[in-house]
């Protein structure tokens, strides 16, 4: 019986802990990356998940195309650690980036920045590393962290006040999914949902009057949730205007 009792709980906890193996720091997946050239290295502002100008600058330009994580846009903005595997070359840490555009490689997870690529490697030896064009990495998805920015809702440059409009999250903490945008529609006293146009690109015609309250749908490994936030669009809402949410995922 004390056997049994011990073998009972021992399996209890392992299964209390599978959880965390699953999704523990040190869950890397196997793959290759290669890199785009860009001006200064950075990213590149018409990439596929619409992010403009900030798809070239966040995260000091230290960003990704991807196809398989696209998920037909709704990858884009998370981030991930890379790191390559070449003795002597590459850093144990990698690189953190972003997803910001679409892209296929040779057999490739990830097409990087050239700074995010160079990034990977050890002090001095970027240029050994590039040398190399496409290199086998392993990584991980990550919490995305902005410290002293909250999340911000942009109104896209496709716009047309007032009678269509778009947005798009920009500095996404955490380690989420937006799947779902609606917004509050006050004479009928109901949410309207927003379509997914593109990328990270939510749209809507002949959308509510403002200020305008907007909750969305975020999903992560443990589940789902919606947040609301109040008058987060001003009535007389101006295209290429990112207004602050004065709220952040973690």
């Amino acid at each position: 019986m004390g056997f049994a009792h011990r073998y009972y709980y021992g399996l209890f906890g392992i299964l209390l802990l599978l959880p965390a193996l699953c999704y523990s720091d040190d869950y890397f997946i196997s793959s290759r990356a290669t890199f785009y050239g860009s001006p200064e290295s950075l990213g590149t502002p018409s990439g596929a998940c619409g992010f403009a100008e900030y798809g070239r600058t966040i995260n000091g330009g230290a960003v990704a195309a991807v196809s398989r994580l696209y998920r037909n846009g709704t990858g884009c903005g998370a981030c991930y650690q890379c790191r390559c595997k070449i003795p002597g070359l590459c850093t144990n840490e990698g690189v953190t980036v972003v997803v910001t555009d679409y892209g296929e490689g040779d057999n490739t997870d990830f097409i990087l920045s050239t700074s995010a690529f160079a990034r990977m490697a050890q002090p001095y030896k970027a240029k050994d590393l590039i040398s190399y064009g496409v290199v086998d990495v392993e990584y991980q998805r990550v919490p995305c962290r902005y410290p002293g920015s909250n999340l911000k809702f942009k109104v896209h440059e496709n716009s047309k006040y007032p009678g269509y409009l778009a947005l798009i999250a920009l500095y996404q903490g955490g380690q989420y999914d937006i799947t779902a945008v609606e917004l509050w529609q006050e004479d009928i006293q109901q949410w309207k949902g927003m379509r997914r146009a593109y990328g990270a690109v939510w749209d809507m015609a002949n959308p509510p009057k403002g200020p305008l309250n907007v909750r969305f749908q975020v999903t992560s490994v443990y589940g789902q949730k919606w947040v609301m936030l109040n008058n987060v669009i001003p009535q007389n809402w101006k295209v290429g205007v990112a207004y602050d949410s004065a709220y952040q995922l973690y």
